[in-house]
């Protein structure tokens, strides 16, 4: 890991300069004192007006959830790197065809995790068709991240079945953009992981979790822990993808080790389908949906 020569530097991005790479004319951001406080930028955005911004990052989304009717939402957490099965196939033919072994490898590893990012959209289109059937102030929608890969798929699979969804977008320095098939009345970006986080949770009533990278394991674990320590009420949790998260992760470990109990297991549980996911859902919170 590169050591940080200068002391002195900030550990976190300045939220001034995120804020000008979303504006084309920098000029629209240029300081003047005579402007009212409310509608300065620059004072907005100084290191002393944080807490304001940690106020207005949570107010945004949760006054435009409420607007639309947003009160209970399913989760869908995984990599951002997994395609659908036409996009992974057309990189294993033009792999094939360049003859590099490694590119090979890479287009017949993107064609087989194809599946979970089918299965991620299968998911989706079955919750929002299930849930079209239900009252208003019953209905699950389904929120992402906003990006590629899980989170485009769990997008696209509401979009299909009619349904909207959110995306809870996040600024990065390599730049997230929101994918092509999330409400735009409904798509949101973050400054702050933290109140992304918080927003996650604050209308979750379950987390399903396909295989992904630090990201899918950072929100899984914060959402196990908010409810092992009773932080957060109780909600269906899968990983969905068992050979996956088997390999990836023993659990039983930290039984043997003495680090959690064993009833913290029951904090959640496998599924490899679209079906039983939706179907473990349904039994926890006793909901009479037809089979779609």
């Amino acid at each position: 890991m590169q050591s940080i020569q200068d002391l002195h530097a900030p550990s976190l991005p300045h939220a001034w300069a995120e804020t000008q790479t979303e504006f084309h004319d920098a000029g629209l951001l240029e300081p003047q004192a005579n402007r009212l406080a409310f509608a300065d930028p620059e004072f907005l955005l100084r290191r002393e007006t944080r807490g304001i911004r940690f106020q207005l990052e949570m107010l945004k989304p949760d006054l435009a959830q409420t607007e639309a009717g947003i009160e209970h939402t399913v989760v869908v957490f995984g990599s951002a790197r997994f395609s659908d099965r036409v996009t992974a196939q057309a990189q294993l033919q033009a792999a094939t065809l360049n003859g590099s072994e490694q590119d090979i490898a890479k287009a017949q590893t993107q064609v087989r995790n194809a599946q979970h990012y089918e299965n991620a959209r299968e998911f989706s289109r079955r919750v929002a068709q299930s849930c079209s059937c239900l009252p208003d102030d019953e209905k699950l929608y389904i929120c992402t991240g906003g990006g590629p890969g899980i989170m485009e798929a769990a997008n696209r699979g509401a979009k299909e079945a009619g349904a909207p969804s959110v995306a809870l977008n996040i600024a990065l320095p390599h730049e997230q953009h929101p994918n092509a098939y999330v409400t735009p009345d409904l798509s949101f970006k973050f400054h702050y992981f933290a109140l992304r986080k918080m927003h996650f949770m604050m209308r979750a009533k379950a987390l399903v979790a396909f295989p992904g990278g630090f990201g899918t394991l950072d929100e899984l674990f914060e959402v196990m822990t908010l409810v092992q320590t009773r932080k957060a009420r109780p909600v269906p949790i899968l990983l969905f993808g068992s050979d996956y998260w088997q390999r990836l992760i023993n659990m039983e470990v930290l039984v043997e080790e003495g680090t959690i109990s064993k009833e913290d297991l029951k904090l959640f549980r496998y599924v490899d389908t679209p079906e039983d996911a939706w179907q473990v859902i349904c039994d926890f919170y006793q909901l009479n949906i037809p089979k779609v």
